[in-house]
């Protein structure tokens, strides 16, 4: 009896316990919470009037840039299997480059063209001819001549001061819808993809997200400043539209090569003159059997070069000999390139996209090579790319 009169007595405590607790604390002033706590929300205004702002924002940069972004119809001919010249059509997209109404596009875009016809996003049409064209870096320079006013030229940003995360905008004719606009971050930088001409490299390449389909090739894709930051060029698509990886080139190459194709017609791209092959573990070790000393598991060995070359006036060595080392042959005696200037390069990409991009033609670099089991630094003048 006395235990179940103890168990009611402290059962009507912890109530009444609990009831002041309530109370009490319904009276206690509010407290700021400390670091962990949830922050408090924004207000929606607030929210949406960045929205808004950032809408706004597009909408102008749409409406200044969009003009001066033109639908390029490509006429041009091929021949099909019976030998029969077969007319056949293409578009892509460019942008005004400058005052004299030249326009920029991707080579791939104007390849092979018979006639080239430019619409403006006012629904004018001109004839257009090719001026340049840069096959390694898809670049081609077109131009209009009237007497009519054309649209403003779009700026040229620095695309060496993008980062990862930028809001991008494309504007361009997929699937020839023209004008249309698009919107993405950059995904990437400094991405290197297969250039339109054989076992060449684009470096410099930006990636983004901005829906690229066909039809957009050529076109800008802007920064919120509405500059032009790159090219549109390729995507990587399974299905042939947009999956989310697109490619262009940067606006700094088209600022190194545009320029050059107005004044010239043609870019001169840096050339060493050498045929290379890339080092692995299984050349390697077919080396040493044949007598070779290859202190590095890295570079380039050279098997040839070019008779009156770049490399060859230099004193790059090719092999001098070929010795039988089981079932293969094996160059003997030949340079293994490990670095142009202070950059290590390792693969047939690292030296074309460094010649590409940190050198010009006529400039003269310091080659590093192994020579005989010991580096040593050559000097050599660049020459220019044979078309």
């Amino acid at each position: 009896m006395f235990r179940r009169r103890d168990r009611i007595v402290w059962s009507v405590m912890a109530v009444l316990l609990l009831l002041m607790g309530i109370v009490i604390g319904s009276r206690m002033p509010a407290v700021r919470a400390g670091p962990t706590a949830t922050p408090t929300p924004r207000p929606l205004s607030t929210r949406a009037d960045i929205a808004t702002a950032l809408q706004e924002q597009l909408v102008a940069i749409y409406e200044k840039a969009g003009p001066s972004v033109v639908h390029i119809r490509n006429q041009r001919t091929v021949v099909d299997f019976f030998g029969q010249i077969i007319p056949q059509g293409g578009t892509g997209t460019g942008f005004v480059y400058d005052v004299q109404g030249h326009i920029v596009t991707n080579y791939h875009v104007v390849e092979g063209a018979r006639a080239l016809d430019v619409t403006l996003a006012d629904g004018r049409t001109f004839s257009a001819s090719l001026v340049g064209s840069d096959p390694v870096n898809d670049l081609a320079v077109i131009r209009i001549r009237t007497n009519e006013p054309l649209p403003p030229p779009l700026p040229l940003a620095d695309s060496a001061q993008l980062r990862v995360g930028q809001i991008v905008l494309a504007i361009g004719n997929p699937f020839g819808l023209e004008q249309t606009l698009t919107m993405g971050i950059v995904s990437a930088l400094g991405r290197v993809i297969q250039s339109p001409e054989n076992n060449r490299f684009i470096g410099e390449v930006i990636q983004t997200d901005a829906a690229i389909n066909p039809g957009n090739s050529g076109g800008p894709l802007l920064d919120l400043q509405g500059r032009v930051i790159g090219v549109n060029t390729q995507i990587i698509s399974p299905s042939g539209a947009s999956a989310g990886i697109g490619f262009a080139v940067s606006a700094n190459t088209v600022a190194r090569v545009v320029p050059v194709l107005i004044a010239r017609g043609a870019y001169p791209h840096p050339w060493l003159g050498v045929q290379v092959v890339e080092l692995n573990p299984q050349l390697t070790a077919l080396l040493e059997q044949a007598g070779m000393k290859v202190p590095v598991t890295r570079g380039l060995l050279i098997l040839e070069t070019v008779t009156n070359g770049p490399a060859a006036r230099a004193g790059l060595r090719a092999p001098d000999r070929v010795v039988r080392v089981g079932n293969s042959r094996v160059p003997v005696g030949g340079d293994i390139i490990v670095r142009i200037n202070d950059t290590p390069v390792s693969t047939f990409q690292d030296l074309t996209v460094y010649l590409e991009t940190k050198t010009r033609s006529g400039e003269t670099v310091t080659v590093t090579v192994v020579r005989d089991g010991k580096e040593q630094a050559i000097r050599v003048r660049l020459g220019t790319q044979p078309r």
